[in-house]
């Protein structure tokens, strides 16, 4: 199920919104797709997707090779253990999540990417993450129905919900 989806997202990503931008910034749907994955299935499926996701993601948009991964791995398993601890049912949960989410991994992505000889300037690397982060709030009310859905139908029961 989950491969689907964070293939999906992939697709998405470098067709139709790689020539939509926000401010200079794409959307960055597989950092999405990972982190609505680890909230509705837990830290394996989280972490899954992201290190398969962050894998596929480095190797079409040839990046630095497992930067990437390495940041959806954390992430995907990060948020998937913190899901124990939401309990709102708010709407707006979802997208505030996924927003901060993608900031602070575009962030990590961009100190790691800095660490293996590829410096960014730090005021660009906050813009983008802000952006970024911004870009994938926006398509979350969107989303995450949709990947909820397929996350109930691949288990055939009710999905965690907020």
């Amino acid at each position: 199920m989950w491969t689907a989806v964070v293939l999906t997202a992939l697709v998405l990503q470098s067709t139709l919104f790689a020539q939509m931008k926000l401010g200079g910034a794409k959307p960055d749907l597989v950092y999405l797709a990972t982190i609505v994955l680890a909230v509705l299935e837990g830290p394996f499926s989280g972490a899954l997707a992201g290190f398969f996701g962050g894998i596929m993601e480095d190797f079409l948009l040839n990046q630095p090779k497992g930067v990437t991964a390495l940041t959806l791995t954390l992430v995907g398993y990060a948020v998937g253990t913190l899901r124990q601890f939401i309990s709102s049912p708010s709407p707006v949960l979802p997208v505030i999540l996924v927003g901060g989410v993608s900031f602070a991994a575009v962030i990590f992505y961009g100190l790691v990417d800095y660490l293996i000889g590829h410096p960014v300037g730090g005021a660009y690397l906050v813009r983008v993450a802000l952006l970024t982060g911004l870009y994938n709030a926006l398509l979350t009310p969107i989303l995450y129905p949709v990947i909820r859905r397929v996350a109930e139908a691949s288990r055939g029961k009710k999905a965690f919900r907020w």
